[in-house]
């Protein structure tokens, strides 16, 4: 894909990162005296740019009150397969996707984003990625678009804190779920074949 910033389309500039699939997207929103007004998603633009080729089916919102919170690293195993956009709409947070797809050539590398509610960056974590992030601000809210319903029986995701992808988290880690501190390691986590 490269990594040159796409020509804007519509209200979106989409720029590819080094991992297949994952998008950074940028919006445009319009100013005037009243304040701003912008999308955040448009399926034809995401579709045309190849970033969300599937219709979105849910939309979730996380609250994450603490700096230094990691939640993560999530992802759903076949048929429930999903690509994900994800919006910070208040605080900071460095948000990391890592390739689990075992036919990439970019396998268990990662991406990073800073993504805050003042910027109007958004990230696009396609099937086969796990995606979490860390919470560089108290009151850390996103949104997540999802191209399948959430399924708790393929529910998963490998722990955020594993030797073996190295993630540099910013901060000293102050909180992470009892479930996100027993994620399985990658190499258990795809012992599944999972891809």
């Amino acid at each position: 894909m490269g990594d040159e910033t796409g020509p804007p389309r519509g209200r979106f500039t989409f720029r590819p990162t080094a991992l297949a699939g994952v998008w950074e997207v940028d919006r445009r929103f319009l100013s005037d005296e009243r304040g701003t007004f912008g999308r955040l998603y448009c399926a034809r633009e995401f579709h045309d740019a190849g970033a969300v080729t599937g219709p979105i089916v849910q939309m979730n919102l996380s609250r994450t009150t603490k700096i230094g919170t990691v939640r993560g690293l999530h992802f759903q195993r076949s048929p429930g397969r999903e690509t994900k956009v994800v919006t910070c709409r208040t605080g900071e947070v460095w948000d990391v996707v890592v390739d689990l797809r075992q036919s990439s050539p970019t396998f268990l590398e990662w991406h990073a984003t800073l993504l805050d509610g003042v910027g109007q960056t958004s990230l696009v974590v396609p099937p086969g990625c796990a995606q979490g992030f860390q919470t560089l601000t108290e009151d850390c809210e996103l949104l997540y678009l999802h191209t399948a319903e959430f399924d708790p029986s393929l529910d998963a995701g490998v722990l955020a804190t594993d030797p073996r992808l190295d993630l540099p988290w910013p901060l000293p880690i102050s909180l992470m779920s009892e479930r996100d501190q027993h994620l399985p390691r990658v190499a258990a986590a795809l012992r599944g074949g999972r891809d």
